[in-house]
C-alpha cells in the first residue's frame, strides 16, 4: 500500500511538469494570441524526454552529495523537483509576448528537469518491487500522472480565467510538493545488480545486453512497435487545446467539461488496462488499445465540422481519454517486462526514448499542419483532415502488433 502511494504521489510530481509544458502552455500562446505554428515549434522543448537515455547513465553512475544520504535515486528526484520549482516560478514571471525567447528558455528548463526526474522515478519504481507487483504500481503511477493531468490542465486553465496565468503557474511550483512527500514515505531499495556503467559503455552495454536477450530479429521488431505505439496522441496532443479555443470554446467550458471528462476517463482506462493484461495478457491488451486510440482520435474530425456542442465534445474527449488510460498502463507494463535490473535506468530510458521520439518530432510540425489546413480548406475542414491524418499514424503499429501477437516469440 505504501509502494502504490508514493508512486502515485510521484506520479503525480512526473505528470505535472510535462503537461504545464506540453499542453497547457500551449493554451496559454494561443490564449494571447500566438500562432498555431509557433506553438507548435514549443513541442520540440519536450524533445527532453525523448532523449532521456543520453543522461540515464548519469543518474545510473552518479547520486546527489548530501541528499544520496536519502537514497541514489531520490536525491536525483529531490534535486530536479527543486529545479522544475524554481523554472516555473520563472516562466509565470515572463510575458510570451514580449520575450518568447526567454519564456521558451525557462519552459526547456522545467522539461529538462522533468526528464530526468522522470529517469529517476522510473529507475525508483522497477528496483522497488519485482515483476509481479508492477502492473499494480503502473497502476498507481498512472493514476497520480492523470491527477497531475487534472490539476495542470483543467484547474489551471479554471483558475487562470480568473486569476490569469502568471499566479496559476506559480501555484502549481507549490503542487509540486506532492511529489517530494510521495518521495519520502517509502524507502528506497538498493539494486545489488545495479551496473556501475563507465561513460564509454554506458548506451553499448545495455543496447547489447537487450540484443543478447532477445536477439537481432526481435529486438527490432520490439523497437518498431514501440516506437510507432504512441505515434498518434503524441502528434495530435500540442494541438487539442487550441483545436478547442478555435472551436469556440471557453478556458472555463475547457477546464470544468474537457479537461474533467479526460482526466476521469483515463483513470478508468488505466484500471481496465490492468484487468486486460491480467484476463487477455499485455500483447492482446495492446493491440486492443491501439485501436481504440485510432478510432477515438478519427471522432475528433466529426466534432470539427459540428457546432459547439458540449456534450459531444465531452463524449468524445471521454472515449478518447479511456483509450489513452488503457495504452497507457499497457505500455508501461509492456517496456518494464523488457527491462534488466542490470541497466535499469539507462534501457528503460532508451525504450521510452523510441517510444517519443517519433513522436515529438512530428509533433513539432503539427501547428504547422494544422495551420495549412486550416489556410487552405478554412477552420472547420482544416481541423477535420488534420484529425484524420493523426489518427492513421496508428496504422503500421497495429500492424506490427498483429504480427507480433501471431509469433511464438518468448524471452530469453
Amino acid at each position: 500500500m505504501l509502494k502504490n502511494v508514493s508512486l502515485g504521489s510521484l506520479g503525480f510530481s512526473s505528470g505535472l511538469p510535462y503537461i504545464l509544458i506540453f499542453s497547457t502552455l500551449g493554451v496559454w500562446l494561443r490564449d494571447v494570441g500566438i500562432e498555431l505554428t509557433l506553438i507548435g515549434f514549443f513541442a520540440w522543448i519536450v524533445l527532453t524526454y525523448s532523449l532521456k537515455f543520453l543522461w540515464a547513465p548519469i543518474v545510473d553512475n552518479f547520486s546527489i552529495p548530501v541528499l544520496n544520504r536519502m537514497g541514489s535515486r531520490k536525491s536525483w528526484i529531490y534535486l530536479m523537483q527543486s529545479v522544475i520549482v524554481s523554472s516555473l516560478f520563472l516562466l509565470s514571471i515572463t510575458d510570451p509576448i514580449e520575450d518568447l525567447y526567454l519564456f521558451a528558455f525557462f519552459a526547456f528548463l522545467v522539461a529538462f528537469a522533468g526528464s530526468i526526474q522522470d529517469i529517476a522515478i522510473d529507475a525508483f519504481r522497477i528496483e522497488v518491487a519485482e515483476l509481479s507487483e508492477q502492473g499494480n504500481l503502473a497502476a498507481s503511477y498512472q493514476f497520480g500522472y492523470r491527477m497531475a493531468i487534472l490539476v495542470a490542465s483543467s484547474f489551471a486553465l479554471i483558475f487562470a480565467a480568473d486569476y490569469g496565468w502568471r499566479l496559476t503557474y506559480q501555484l502549481m511550483a507549490v503542487f509540486m510538493m506532492i511529489g517530494v512527500i510521495g518521495a519520502s514515505i517509502c524507502p528506497e531499495v538498493l539494486n545489488q545488480k545495479l551496473e556501475k556503467l563507465t561513460f564509454k559503455s554506458s548506451f553499448i552495454e545495455p543496447l547489447r545486453d537487450f540484443v543478447s536477450r532477445f536477439g537481432i530479429y526481435m529486438s527490432s521488431l520490439l523497437l518498431m512497435i514501440i516506437a510507432t505505439y504512441r505515434l498518434t496522441d503524441i502528434v495530435m496532443g500540442p494541438m487539442a487545446s487550441p483545436f478547442y479555443l478555435d472551436s469556440g470554446y471557453t478556458l472555463k467550458e475547457i477546464g470544468y467539461i474537457v479537461k474533467i471528462v479526460a482526466v476521469a476517463a483515463s483513470i478508468v482506462g488505466f484500471f481496465l488496462g490492468g484487468l486486460l493484461i491480467k484476463k487477455v495478457g499485455v500483447k492482446t491488451t495492446l493491440i486492443i488499445g491501439a485501436f481504440l486510440v485510432m478510432f477515438t482520435n478519427l471522432s475528433f474530425s466529426s466534432v470539427a465540422i459540428l457546432e459547439k456542442d458540449l456534450t459531444l465534445l465531452g463524449f468524445v474527449v471521454g472515449l478518447d481519454s479511456l483509450a489513452a488510460g488503457v495504452v497507457g498502463t499497457a505500455n508501461i507494463t509492456f517496456l518494464t517486462s523488457l527491462v534488466s535490473k542490470k541497466y535499469t535506468a539507462v534501457q528503460y530510458a532508451l525504450l521510452t526514448s523510441f517510444m517519443m521520439l517519433p513522436g515529438k518530432i512530428f509533433s513539432g510540425f503539427s501547428g504547422l499542419i494544422a495551420d495549412y489546413f486550416k489556410n487552405l480548406y478554412g477552420n472547420d475542414y482544416g481541423w477535420m483532415i488534420f484529425f484524420i491524418i493523426t489518427s492513421f499514424l496508428t496504422l503500421p503499429c497495429i500492424i506490427l502488433l498483429l504480427y507480433y501477437s501471431r509469433g511464438n516469440f518468448q524471452r530469453d
